[in-house]
């Protein structure tokens, strides 16, 4: 017999060994990238709180932060008022306050500093966006029409085949950056609009580069020096490559409200660089955020379910807001929510703010109203003509992932986009789903899965009745050896 001292130091040394490999273990998930659903039980990453809306928010807050920091804790510190006046710039939170004003207070759309302004001098004064006029009109008339419900059509199969070729590795388990990917996708469907035979990538980059420069040069705070050259070199860069025409799948027509047809000052080059650049800009911010965040609030399942894909849709363009800032000048004296405005006053329109895409989750079982979901697209005459177009291709984009269900191994923000958006984003195929467990019933008779409140795939109640019926046993074959024995004990010999 061993002493209790030895007994003691054995037991102790085992118990040091099983800490050190637990942290072994712990130190090397640590390492993994963090897979929905998946842990090792008995480690701390098995008590990890899963992923949901917390940790895809907290990720997604990341491309306000590392791009535009003082902007982004400047609108935050004002959130929680519906109108708010610094001097002459009035900050529009409230839901009912953004909507007055892209609605019922008068806009200078061409006023420095506003993204009519800033349209306005990539196209050399053409008139196509957020501006007045018959020519406004006729621009915004055409290619409304090109990206409506037929034009959506023609132009998806372009955006497919990008998907299907960029995709592809997700079957063989491999990674895939959705980023490139979004860039791409707007490129090609750039080039496609417009007619154009120009490289989709290039025109991506290029557009992304045009956009990041131009917008910055308008956003409230302060600039840098240069700003301007910077955006005029990129949007040059742009129209070289949008010169090559050719005949479009839109058959022509999306060129149209580029060039001289829809536009009387004649200035198509530039024209056609204000929509390469207005569509790359929101696709290239929109895609990867709403991958990023299925991936994070485990929202698969409901990208595969064609009932509730056209709602996830349209929550995840609230929750991402692509154009989170609309800058605005108010063109005469008004009134936001009870709140007075002069005319010259800049307005800053925080959509993200008026959506509540920084307090509630998209939730396709209640969702937010349509009415204020797609105010991140504007309101009234002047709402964004392609809105139809982009939830149609983050809808594809979310019916081709669905069945890898990936997750996020790569994340980096855009610190130069004028938009919040990814750099990189690099996702790769995740576990498959689990199937729904067995029901177990327990001695008081309530039901419950198998493993809902912890252990190794028991109820714990049902642990507890497995053990009494073990001892039921138990006893009762100790009573029949007990009475075995009597009954031969009194057996003659």
């Amino acid at each position: 017999m061993r002493s209790r001292e030895e007994r003691a130091l054995t037991l102790r040394g085992r118990t040091e060994r099983a800490l050190t490999l637990r942290g072994r273990t712990e130190r090397a998930l640590a390492l993994r990238p963090s897979v929905p659903g998946t842990s090792v039980p008995g480690t701390s990453a098995s008590r990890a709180r899963p992923p949901g809306p917390r940790a895809a928010r907290r990720r997604d807050r990341r491309v306000y932060t590392r791009s535009h920091p003082v902007l982004f804790a400047l609108l935050a510190a004002t959130r929680r008022r519906p109108v708010v006046r610094l001097g002459r710039t009035v900050l529009v939170h409230g839901t009912d306050a953004c909507r007055q004003a892209l609605t019922r207070l008068p806009l200078d759309r061409t006023a420095a500093g506003t993204t009519g302004g800033a349209a306005r001098e990539l196209s050399g004064g053409g008139a196509l966006f957020d501006q007045e006029g018959s020519g406004h009109r006729g621009s915004r008339r055409t290619l409304a029409e090109d990206l409506g419900t037929a034009g959506t059509v023609r132009l998806r199969p372009v955006w497919q085949e990008v998907l299907a070729r960029r995709l592809a590795p997700l079957a063989d388990g491999r990674a895939v950056e959705t980023a490139a990917l979004a860039r791409e996708m707007a490129g090609a469907t750039v080039c496609a609009l417009l007619g154009t035979a120009a490289d989709p990538d290039a025109v991506g980059r290029a557009a992304a580069d045009a956009a990041a420069a131009a917008v910055r040069d308008h956003l409230p705070g302060p600039r840098r020096p240069g700003t301007a050259r910077a955006a005029a070199r990129a949007t040059a860069r742009l129209e070289e490559l949008l010169r090559d025409r050719a005949g479009g799948v839109a058959g022509g027509a999306g060129a149209g409200a580029a060039d001289g047809t829809g536009a009387p000052d004649g200035t198509g080059a530039a024209l056609r660089a204000v929509v390469a650049v207005a569509a790359v800009a929101t696709t290239a911010a929109a895609l990867p955020r709403a991958v990023a965040w299925c991936a994070d609030a485990g929202l698969w399942e409901q990208a595969a379910d064609p009932a509730a894909r056209e709602t996830l849709v349209d929550e995840l363009l609230r929750v991402t807001a692509p154009s989170p800032v609309l800058p605005r000048r108010a063109a005469a004296p008004g009134s936001l929510d009870g709140h007075p405005v002069r005319g010259g006053d800049r307005l800053v329109l925080v959509a993200r703010h008026a959506v509540g895409a920084h307090r509630d989750a998209p939730g396709c079982p209640a969702p937010a109203p349509a009415a204020v979901a797609r105010l991140v697209f504007g309101a009234g005459p002047h709402t964004c003509p392609g809105a139809r177009l982009a939830r149609t291709q983050l809808a594809d984009l979310l019916a081709a992932l669905a069945p890898h269900r990936p997750v996020v191994v790569r994340a980096r923000a855009d610190r130069r986009a004028a938009l919040p958006a990814w750099r990189m984003l690099t996702v790769r195929p995740g576990p498959a789903p689990v199937a729904p467990r067995r029901m177990h019933r327990n001695e008081e008779g309530s039901s419950h899965r198998n493993g809902e409140y912890g252990g190794h795939g028991e109820h714990r109640g049902s642990d507890r009745s497995d053990r009494s019926d073990r001892s039921d046993r138990n006893n009762r074959n100790n009573r029949n050896n007990r009475n075995n024995r009597n009954d031969l004990d009194g057996e003659a010999p």
